[in-house]
């Protein structure tokens, strides 16, 4: 998982240039071919009895490093094809898709490895990539880079010169706006406490300290899905939403609420209630956000924008599900769940103390 995720991390601001810079389609077809075929690989490899621990490392660390190109060209071309008069509606569509896969992915993945074996499961996978790349064949795009022939000393400046200011250009563009870094300076904190919550503390709440079977934790699961279904149907319903930032962060607040009241509900209808309650406040942040991305970020640096972004939500959650573990085991799960939502909490105030943030339509 390390080898999966660092790769990623170290990547995203570079990928972020190519993103903005090279056709983006065509990324996304060179990520989903690479990796269909490492899948259907490692398929072969178990198959001809030749896979080892190394091609498995090998296999994550490609794939993290393909993840680092996708990403962010998958949401750069959204921002493309998403033209502002659907944008609403095509974002809670998007997310609603991705919600629903989550829920039923998991189940499908579960269903094929118990008909066969997961080495052909991995080859279904691989075979997933190949279907990607097929619908991609029927989008067309062109290039976001604005061409313009360069003149005078900008022509003769070094490549590694140009490349620094082009890495810088993300930067840039995200200090114009105090919602966008405010935002994803606040989210470095905030992805961590509700990761490290979800990802660490509720398994042992629902299994260990609740007793309920793994069933139970299966419905919760399963429950903060609903709520998001639900979150983006809601918001899908209106066409324009005021006062977007406050309703974002009070979003968030749902979900910092549902962190609190987890460790004090057993009753199973009212956590699955709570849980459901936390993803849809999720879900409506998640639209506004990427809402607002595609509305105050160019189109030629919306990649290294979005690499900076994804970077925020995902560097530091490594050393956040260390952190919590350790911090579970020296004060319990239960009042860990609490300080991070504590923390999460604060991090939301202080971000709504802030008047660009509050004045954000």
């Amino acid at each position: 998982m390390m080898l999966n995720l660092l790769p990623t991390v170290i990547l995203l601001p570079f990928t972020g240039v190519l993103v903005d810079k090279l056709h983006r389609v065509k990324l996304m077809m060179t990520s989903d071919l690479i990796q269909g075929f490492l899948a259907i690989l490692i398929t072969i490899l178990v198959l001809s009895d030749h896979l080892s621990m190394v091609w498995l490392w090998g296999y994550a660390i490609v794939t993290g490093t393909m993840s680092a190109v996708f990403q962010p060209a998958y949401s750069a071309l959204r921002q493309q094809v998403f033209t502002p008069d659907i944008r609403g509606a095509a974002n809670s569509l998007t997310q609603l898709g991705m919600q629903g896969m989550r829920l039923i992915g998991p189940s499908i993945g579960g269903v094929l490895i118990s008909l066969f074996t997961a080495a052909i499961v991995f080859g279904i996978d691989g075979l997933t990539f190949i279907i990607s790349f097929i619908f991609l064949l029927f989008i067309k795009v062109a290039c976001a880079t604005k061409r313009v022939k360069p003149t005078g000393k900008l022509e003769n400046q070094p490549r590694l010169k140009t490349f620094g200011k082009d890495l810088l250009g993300g930067f840039v563009e995200l200090k114009k706006h105090a919602w966008l870094w405010v935002t994803i300076s606040a989210f470095a904190i905030i992805n961590v406490c509700t990761s490290g919550v979800v990802v660490v503390i509720l398994p042992w709440l629902i299994n260990v300290h609740y007793e309920y079977s793994s069933s139970i934790y299966g419905l919760v699961v399963s429950a903060s899905g609903v709520g998001s279904l639900i979150g983006g149907l809601l918001f899908g319903l209106k066409k324009t939403w005021r006062h977007r930032g406050i309703l974002a962060y009070l979003g968030m607040s749902l979900e910092a609420l549902s962190l609190f009241l987890m460790v004090e509900i057993s009753w199973v209808p009212g956590l699955l209630m709570v849980i459901a309650l936390g993803g849809m406040g999720s879900m409506f942040f998640g639209i506004i956000w990427e809402t607002s991305l595609q509305e105050l970020v160019p189109e030629e640096a919306f990649g290294r924008v979005v690499s900076l972004d994804i970077l925020g939500s995902i560097g530091l959650m490594p050393l956040g599900y260390l952190f919590t573990g350790w911090l579970a085991e020296v004060i319990g799960g239960v009042k860990t769940s609490i300080l991070l939502a504590s923390v999460m909490t604060v991090i939301i105030m202080a971000a709504l103390s802030i008047p660009a943030v509050r004045r954000f339509e």
